[in-house]
């Protein structure tokens, strides 16, 4: 039971990075915000998960550092995934991810500390030579147990990057296949973009928040035990946060909610029927 609990904990990771020329565009529809999503260095998100009625833990999401090379802005964000003490569940892992404004991952970082001792997974990509360099070992003492490259064709998400490709591509109408490099797997993620506005609830907030509404399908168990169908809604306005998301995951279907933020000037727009 402990293993399927740690398998799950983050699947707030499905919201996607770039379009590489797959997928295919249905509708053409122009959205109220015209640009890629305003990400803030220092911008920080906290979730809550919860299992039916059971509160497993919090998912922290945070912009790091936002640097200009030449004209493109590089990004280097966070996520950070502990349980709370509840049976079955102790999970105490951090993700990070170097990508640039055009939506190519650059580097990526996971640490999962065990009970016993703590491992790290690091890509490095090279598009020049059009590969991506792994590595794996234990952290203390260090041991290395893979140092290997992959060859590639096309960019590849990686599992911290493609929750920022809903925020940095919303405004058409569109159905995208995404491929993500998970587990050292070439895989694909489906992803389905809708444009009506639609009002959602969270305890945060006495409102309903405006959003916008994505879904869709892996084809792969991600490193947070997603799996199969899911669905997100993002804040219908330029920073286009994630504020609810539902999915299935090897356990059953959890609930990641928005409870926490602190984003210069920001809060979850408000629902206005007209």
């Amino acid at each position: 039971m402990k293993i399927l609990f740690k398998r799950f904990f983050l699947p707030v990771l499905f919201f996607f990075i770039p379009s590489t020329g797959s997928g295919s565009l249905t509708h053409q529809y122009i959205f109220k915000f015209h640009k890629s999503a305003d990400l803030q260095a220092g911008e920080d998100f906290t979730y809550l998960v919860s299992y039916s009625l059971v509160k497993l833990g919090e998912v922290r999401i945070k912009i790091l550092d936002v640097k200009e090379t030449g004209d493109v802005k590089i990004y280097r964000a966070a996520a950070y995934m502990d349980s709370y003490n509840v049976p079955f569940v102790t999970l105490h892992q951090i993700y990070e991810s170097t990508f640039s404004q055009d939506n190519r991952p650059l580097k990526f970082r996971g640490i999962v500390k065990g009970d016993e001792y703590t491992t790290f997974t690091d890509y490095e990509y090279d598009y020049d030579k059009s590969s991506i360099h792994v590595k794996k070992g234990k952290v203390k003492p260090y041991q290395l147990w893979t140092d290997s490259s992959t060859g590639v064709d096309k960019i590849y998400q990686d599992g911290l990057s493609i929750l920022f490709f809903a925020r940095m591509n919303f405004g058409k109408y569109k159905s995208v296949n995404v491929p993500c490099f998970v587990n050292e797997k070439k895989v694909n993620t489906k992803l389905n973009y809708y444009t009506d506005v639609t009002d959602v609830s969270i305890d945060a907030v006495d409102y309903d928040v405006a959003c916008l509404r994505l879904d869709g399908e892996t084809d792969f168990v991600s490193v947070f035990g997603l799996t199969g169908y899911f669905q997100g809604w993002f804040s219908n306005d330029e920073a286009v946060i994630p504020i609810v998301a539902e999915m299935k995951v090897i356990i059953g279907n959890v609930r990641l909610e928005l409870i926490k933020w602190n984003r210069k000037g920001w809060k979850p727009p408000e629902y206005k029927s007209e």
